[in-house]
C-alpha cells in the first residue's frame, strides 16, 4: 500500500484528501506544519507528497527545497494563489506538479496517479481474494482466469471496496467517491450497482457483505 503524506494547516482539507486517499488504496499521514512535514519523511518513507505553500513559520518552498536535498520523492504543490509566479518557483525547486485552491478531491487523486506512473511508480498492484484478481491500472476483473466484463461502476465500486478491505464504506461515501464528488443521487443508486455486482462476481459474491442500516463492506475469507 503506497504512503501519501499530507501536508496543510487547514484540518478540514486535510482530512477530506485523507478519506480519498484512503479510498483509492493510500496509506495517508498528515502534516499541519513545514516542520511536522519534515519530521514526517525523517521518521518514515513517503510514495509522494501533497505540500500546501503557504503554512506558518516553513513555508511550503523551504520544505520542498530541503526535501531535494536528499529525497526524489514525488512531491504535488497546493496553494490558495493561481500565480504564474509561484508555478515557476515551486517546478525551479523541484515540484512535480500544482494546484491551485479550491480544487476536486477528484481531480487531484487523479494527478496523483499521473504523477505516480510518471516517476515510475505504481499507485496499486494487482489486488487477488482467493481465484478473484483485480488490475486497476488495466481495470480487469479476472476469476479463474477468466475475464469478467464488468461495467465502469461497478468495477469502481468493486476497486473501492478491495482497497478498504474490512472496512464499512457507507452509501452516500460510495456515491461520492464512485459517482462525483458533487453527486447528490438516490442511495439506491448503490443498492442497485451492488446487487448486479454480485451476480457478475458468481462465486465470489458473497464478499461483498450488507452492513444494515450503513452500507457495504468487503472481507474474504477461505470459505467465502
Amino acid at each position: 500500500m503506497p504512503n501519501l503524506l499530507i501536508t496543510d494547516d487547514d484540518i478540514h482539507l486535510r482530512k477530506l484528501v485523507r478519506t480519498y486517499g484512503e479510498l483509492e488504496g493510500f496509506c495517508c499521514e498528515e502534516a499541519e506544519t513545514g516542520e511536522q512535514t519534515l519530521e514526517a519523511i525523517r521518521n518514515m518513507p513517503f510514495d509522494i507528497i501533497v505540500l500546501d505553500v503557504m503554512m506558518p513559520g516553513t513555508d511550503g518552498f523551504q520544505v520542498l527545497e530541503e526535501i531535494r536535498r536528499t529525497s526524489q520523492v514525488p512531491v504535488i504543490m497546493l496553494t490558495a494563489r493561481d500565480e504564474e509566479y509561484d508555478k515557476l518557483k515551486g517546478f525551479e525547486l523541484g515540484a512535480d506538479d500544482y494546484m491551485a485552491k479550491p480544487f476536486s478531491p477528484k481531480e487531484l487523486m487523479a494527478r496523483i496517479g499521473a504523477v505516480l506512473r510518471r516517476t515510475g511508480k505504481k499507485q496499486t498492484d494487482v489486488i487477488t481474494f482467493g481465484g478473484l484478481s483485480i488490475t486497476p491500472d488495466s481495470r480487469t476483473v479476472t476469476i479463474h482466469g477468466e475475464r469478467l466484463g464488468l461495467p465502469p461502476k461497478e468495477f469502481d465500486l468493486l476497486l473501492k471496496l478491495s482497497q478498504n478491505e474490512r472496512v464499512v464504506l457507507s452509501r452516500e461515501k460510495l456515491l461520492q467517491t464512485v459517482w462525483g464528488y458533487n453527486y447528490y443521487g438516490d442511495v439506491r443508486t448503490v443498492d442497485t450497482h451492488i446487487k448486479s455486482l454480485r451476480e457478475h462476481l458468481g462465486p465470489y459474491r458473497k464478499l461483498i457483505q450488507t452492513v444494515w442500516g450503513v452500507g457495504y463492506r468487503l472481507e474474504y475469507t477461505e470459505e467465502t
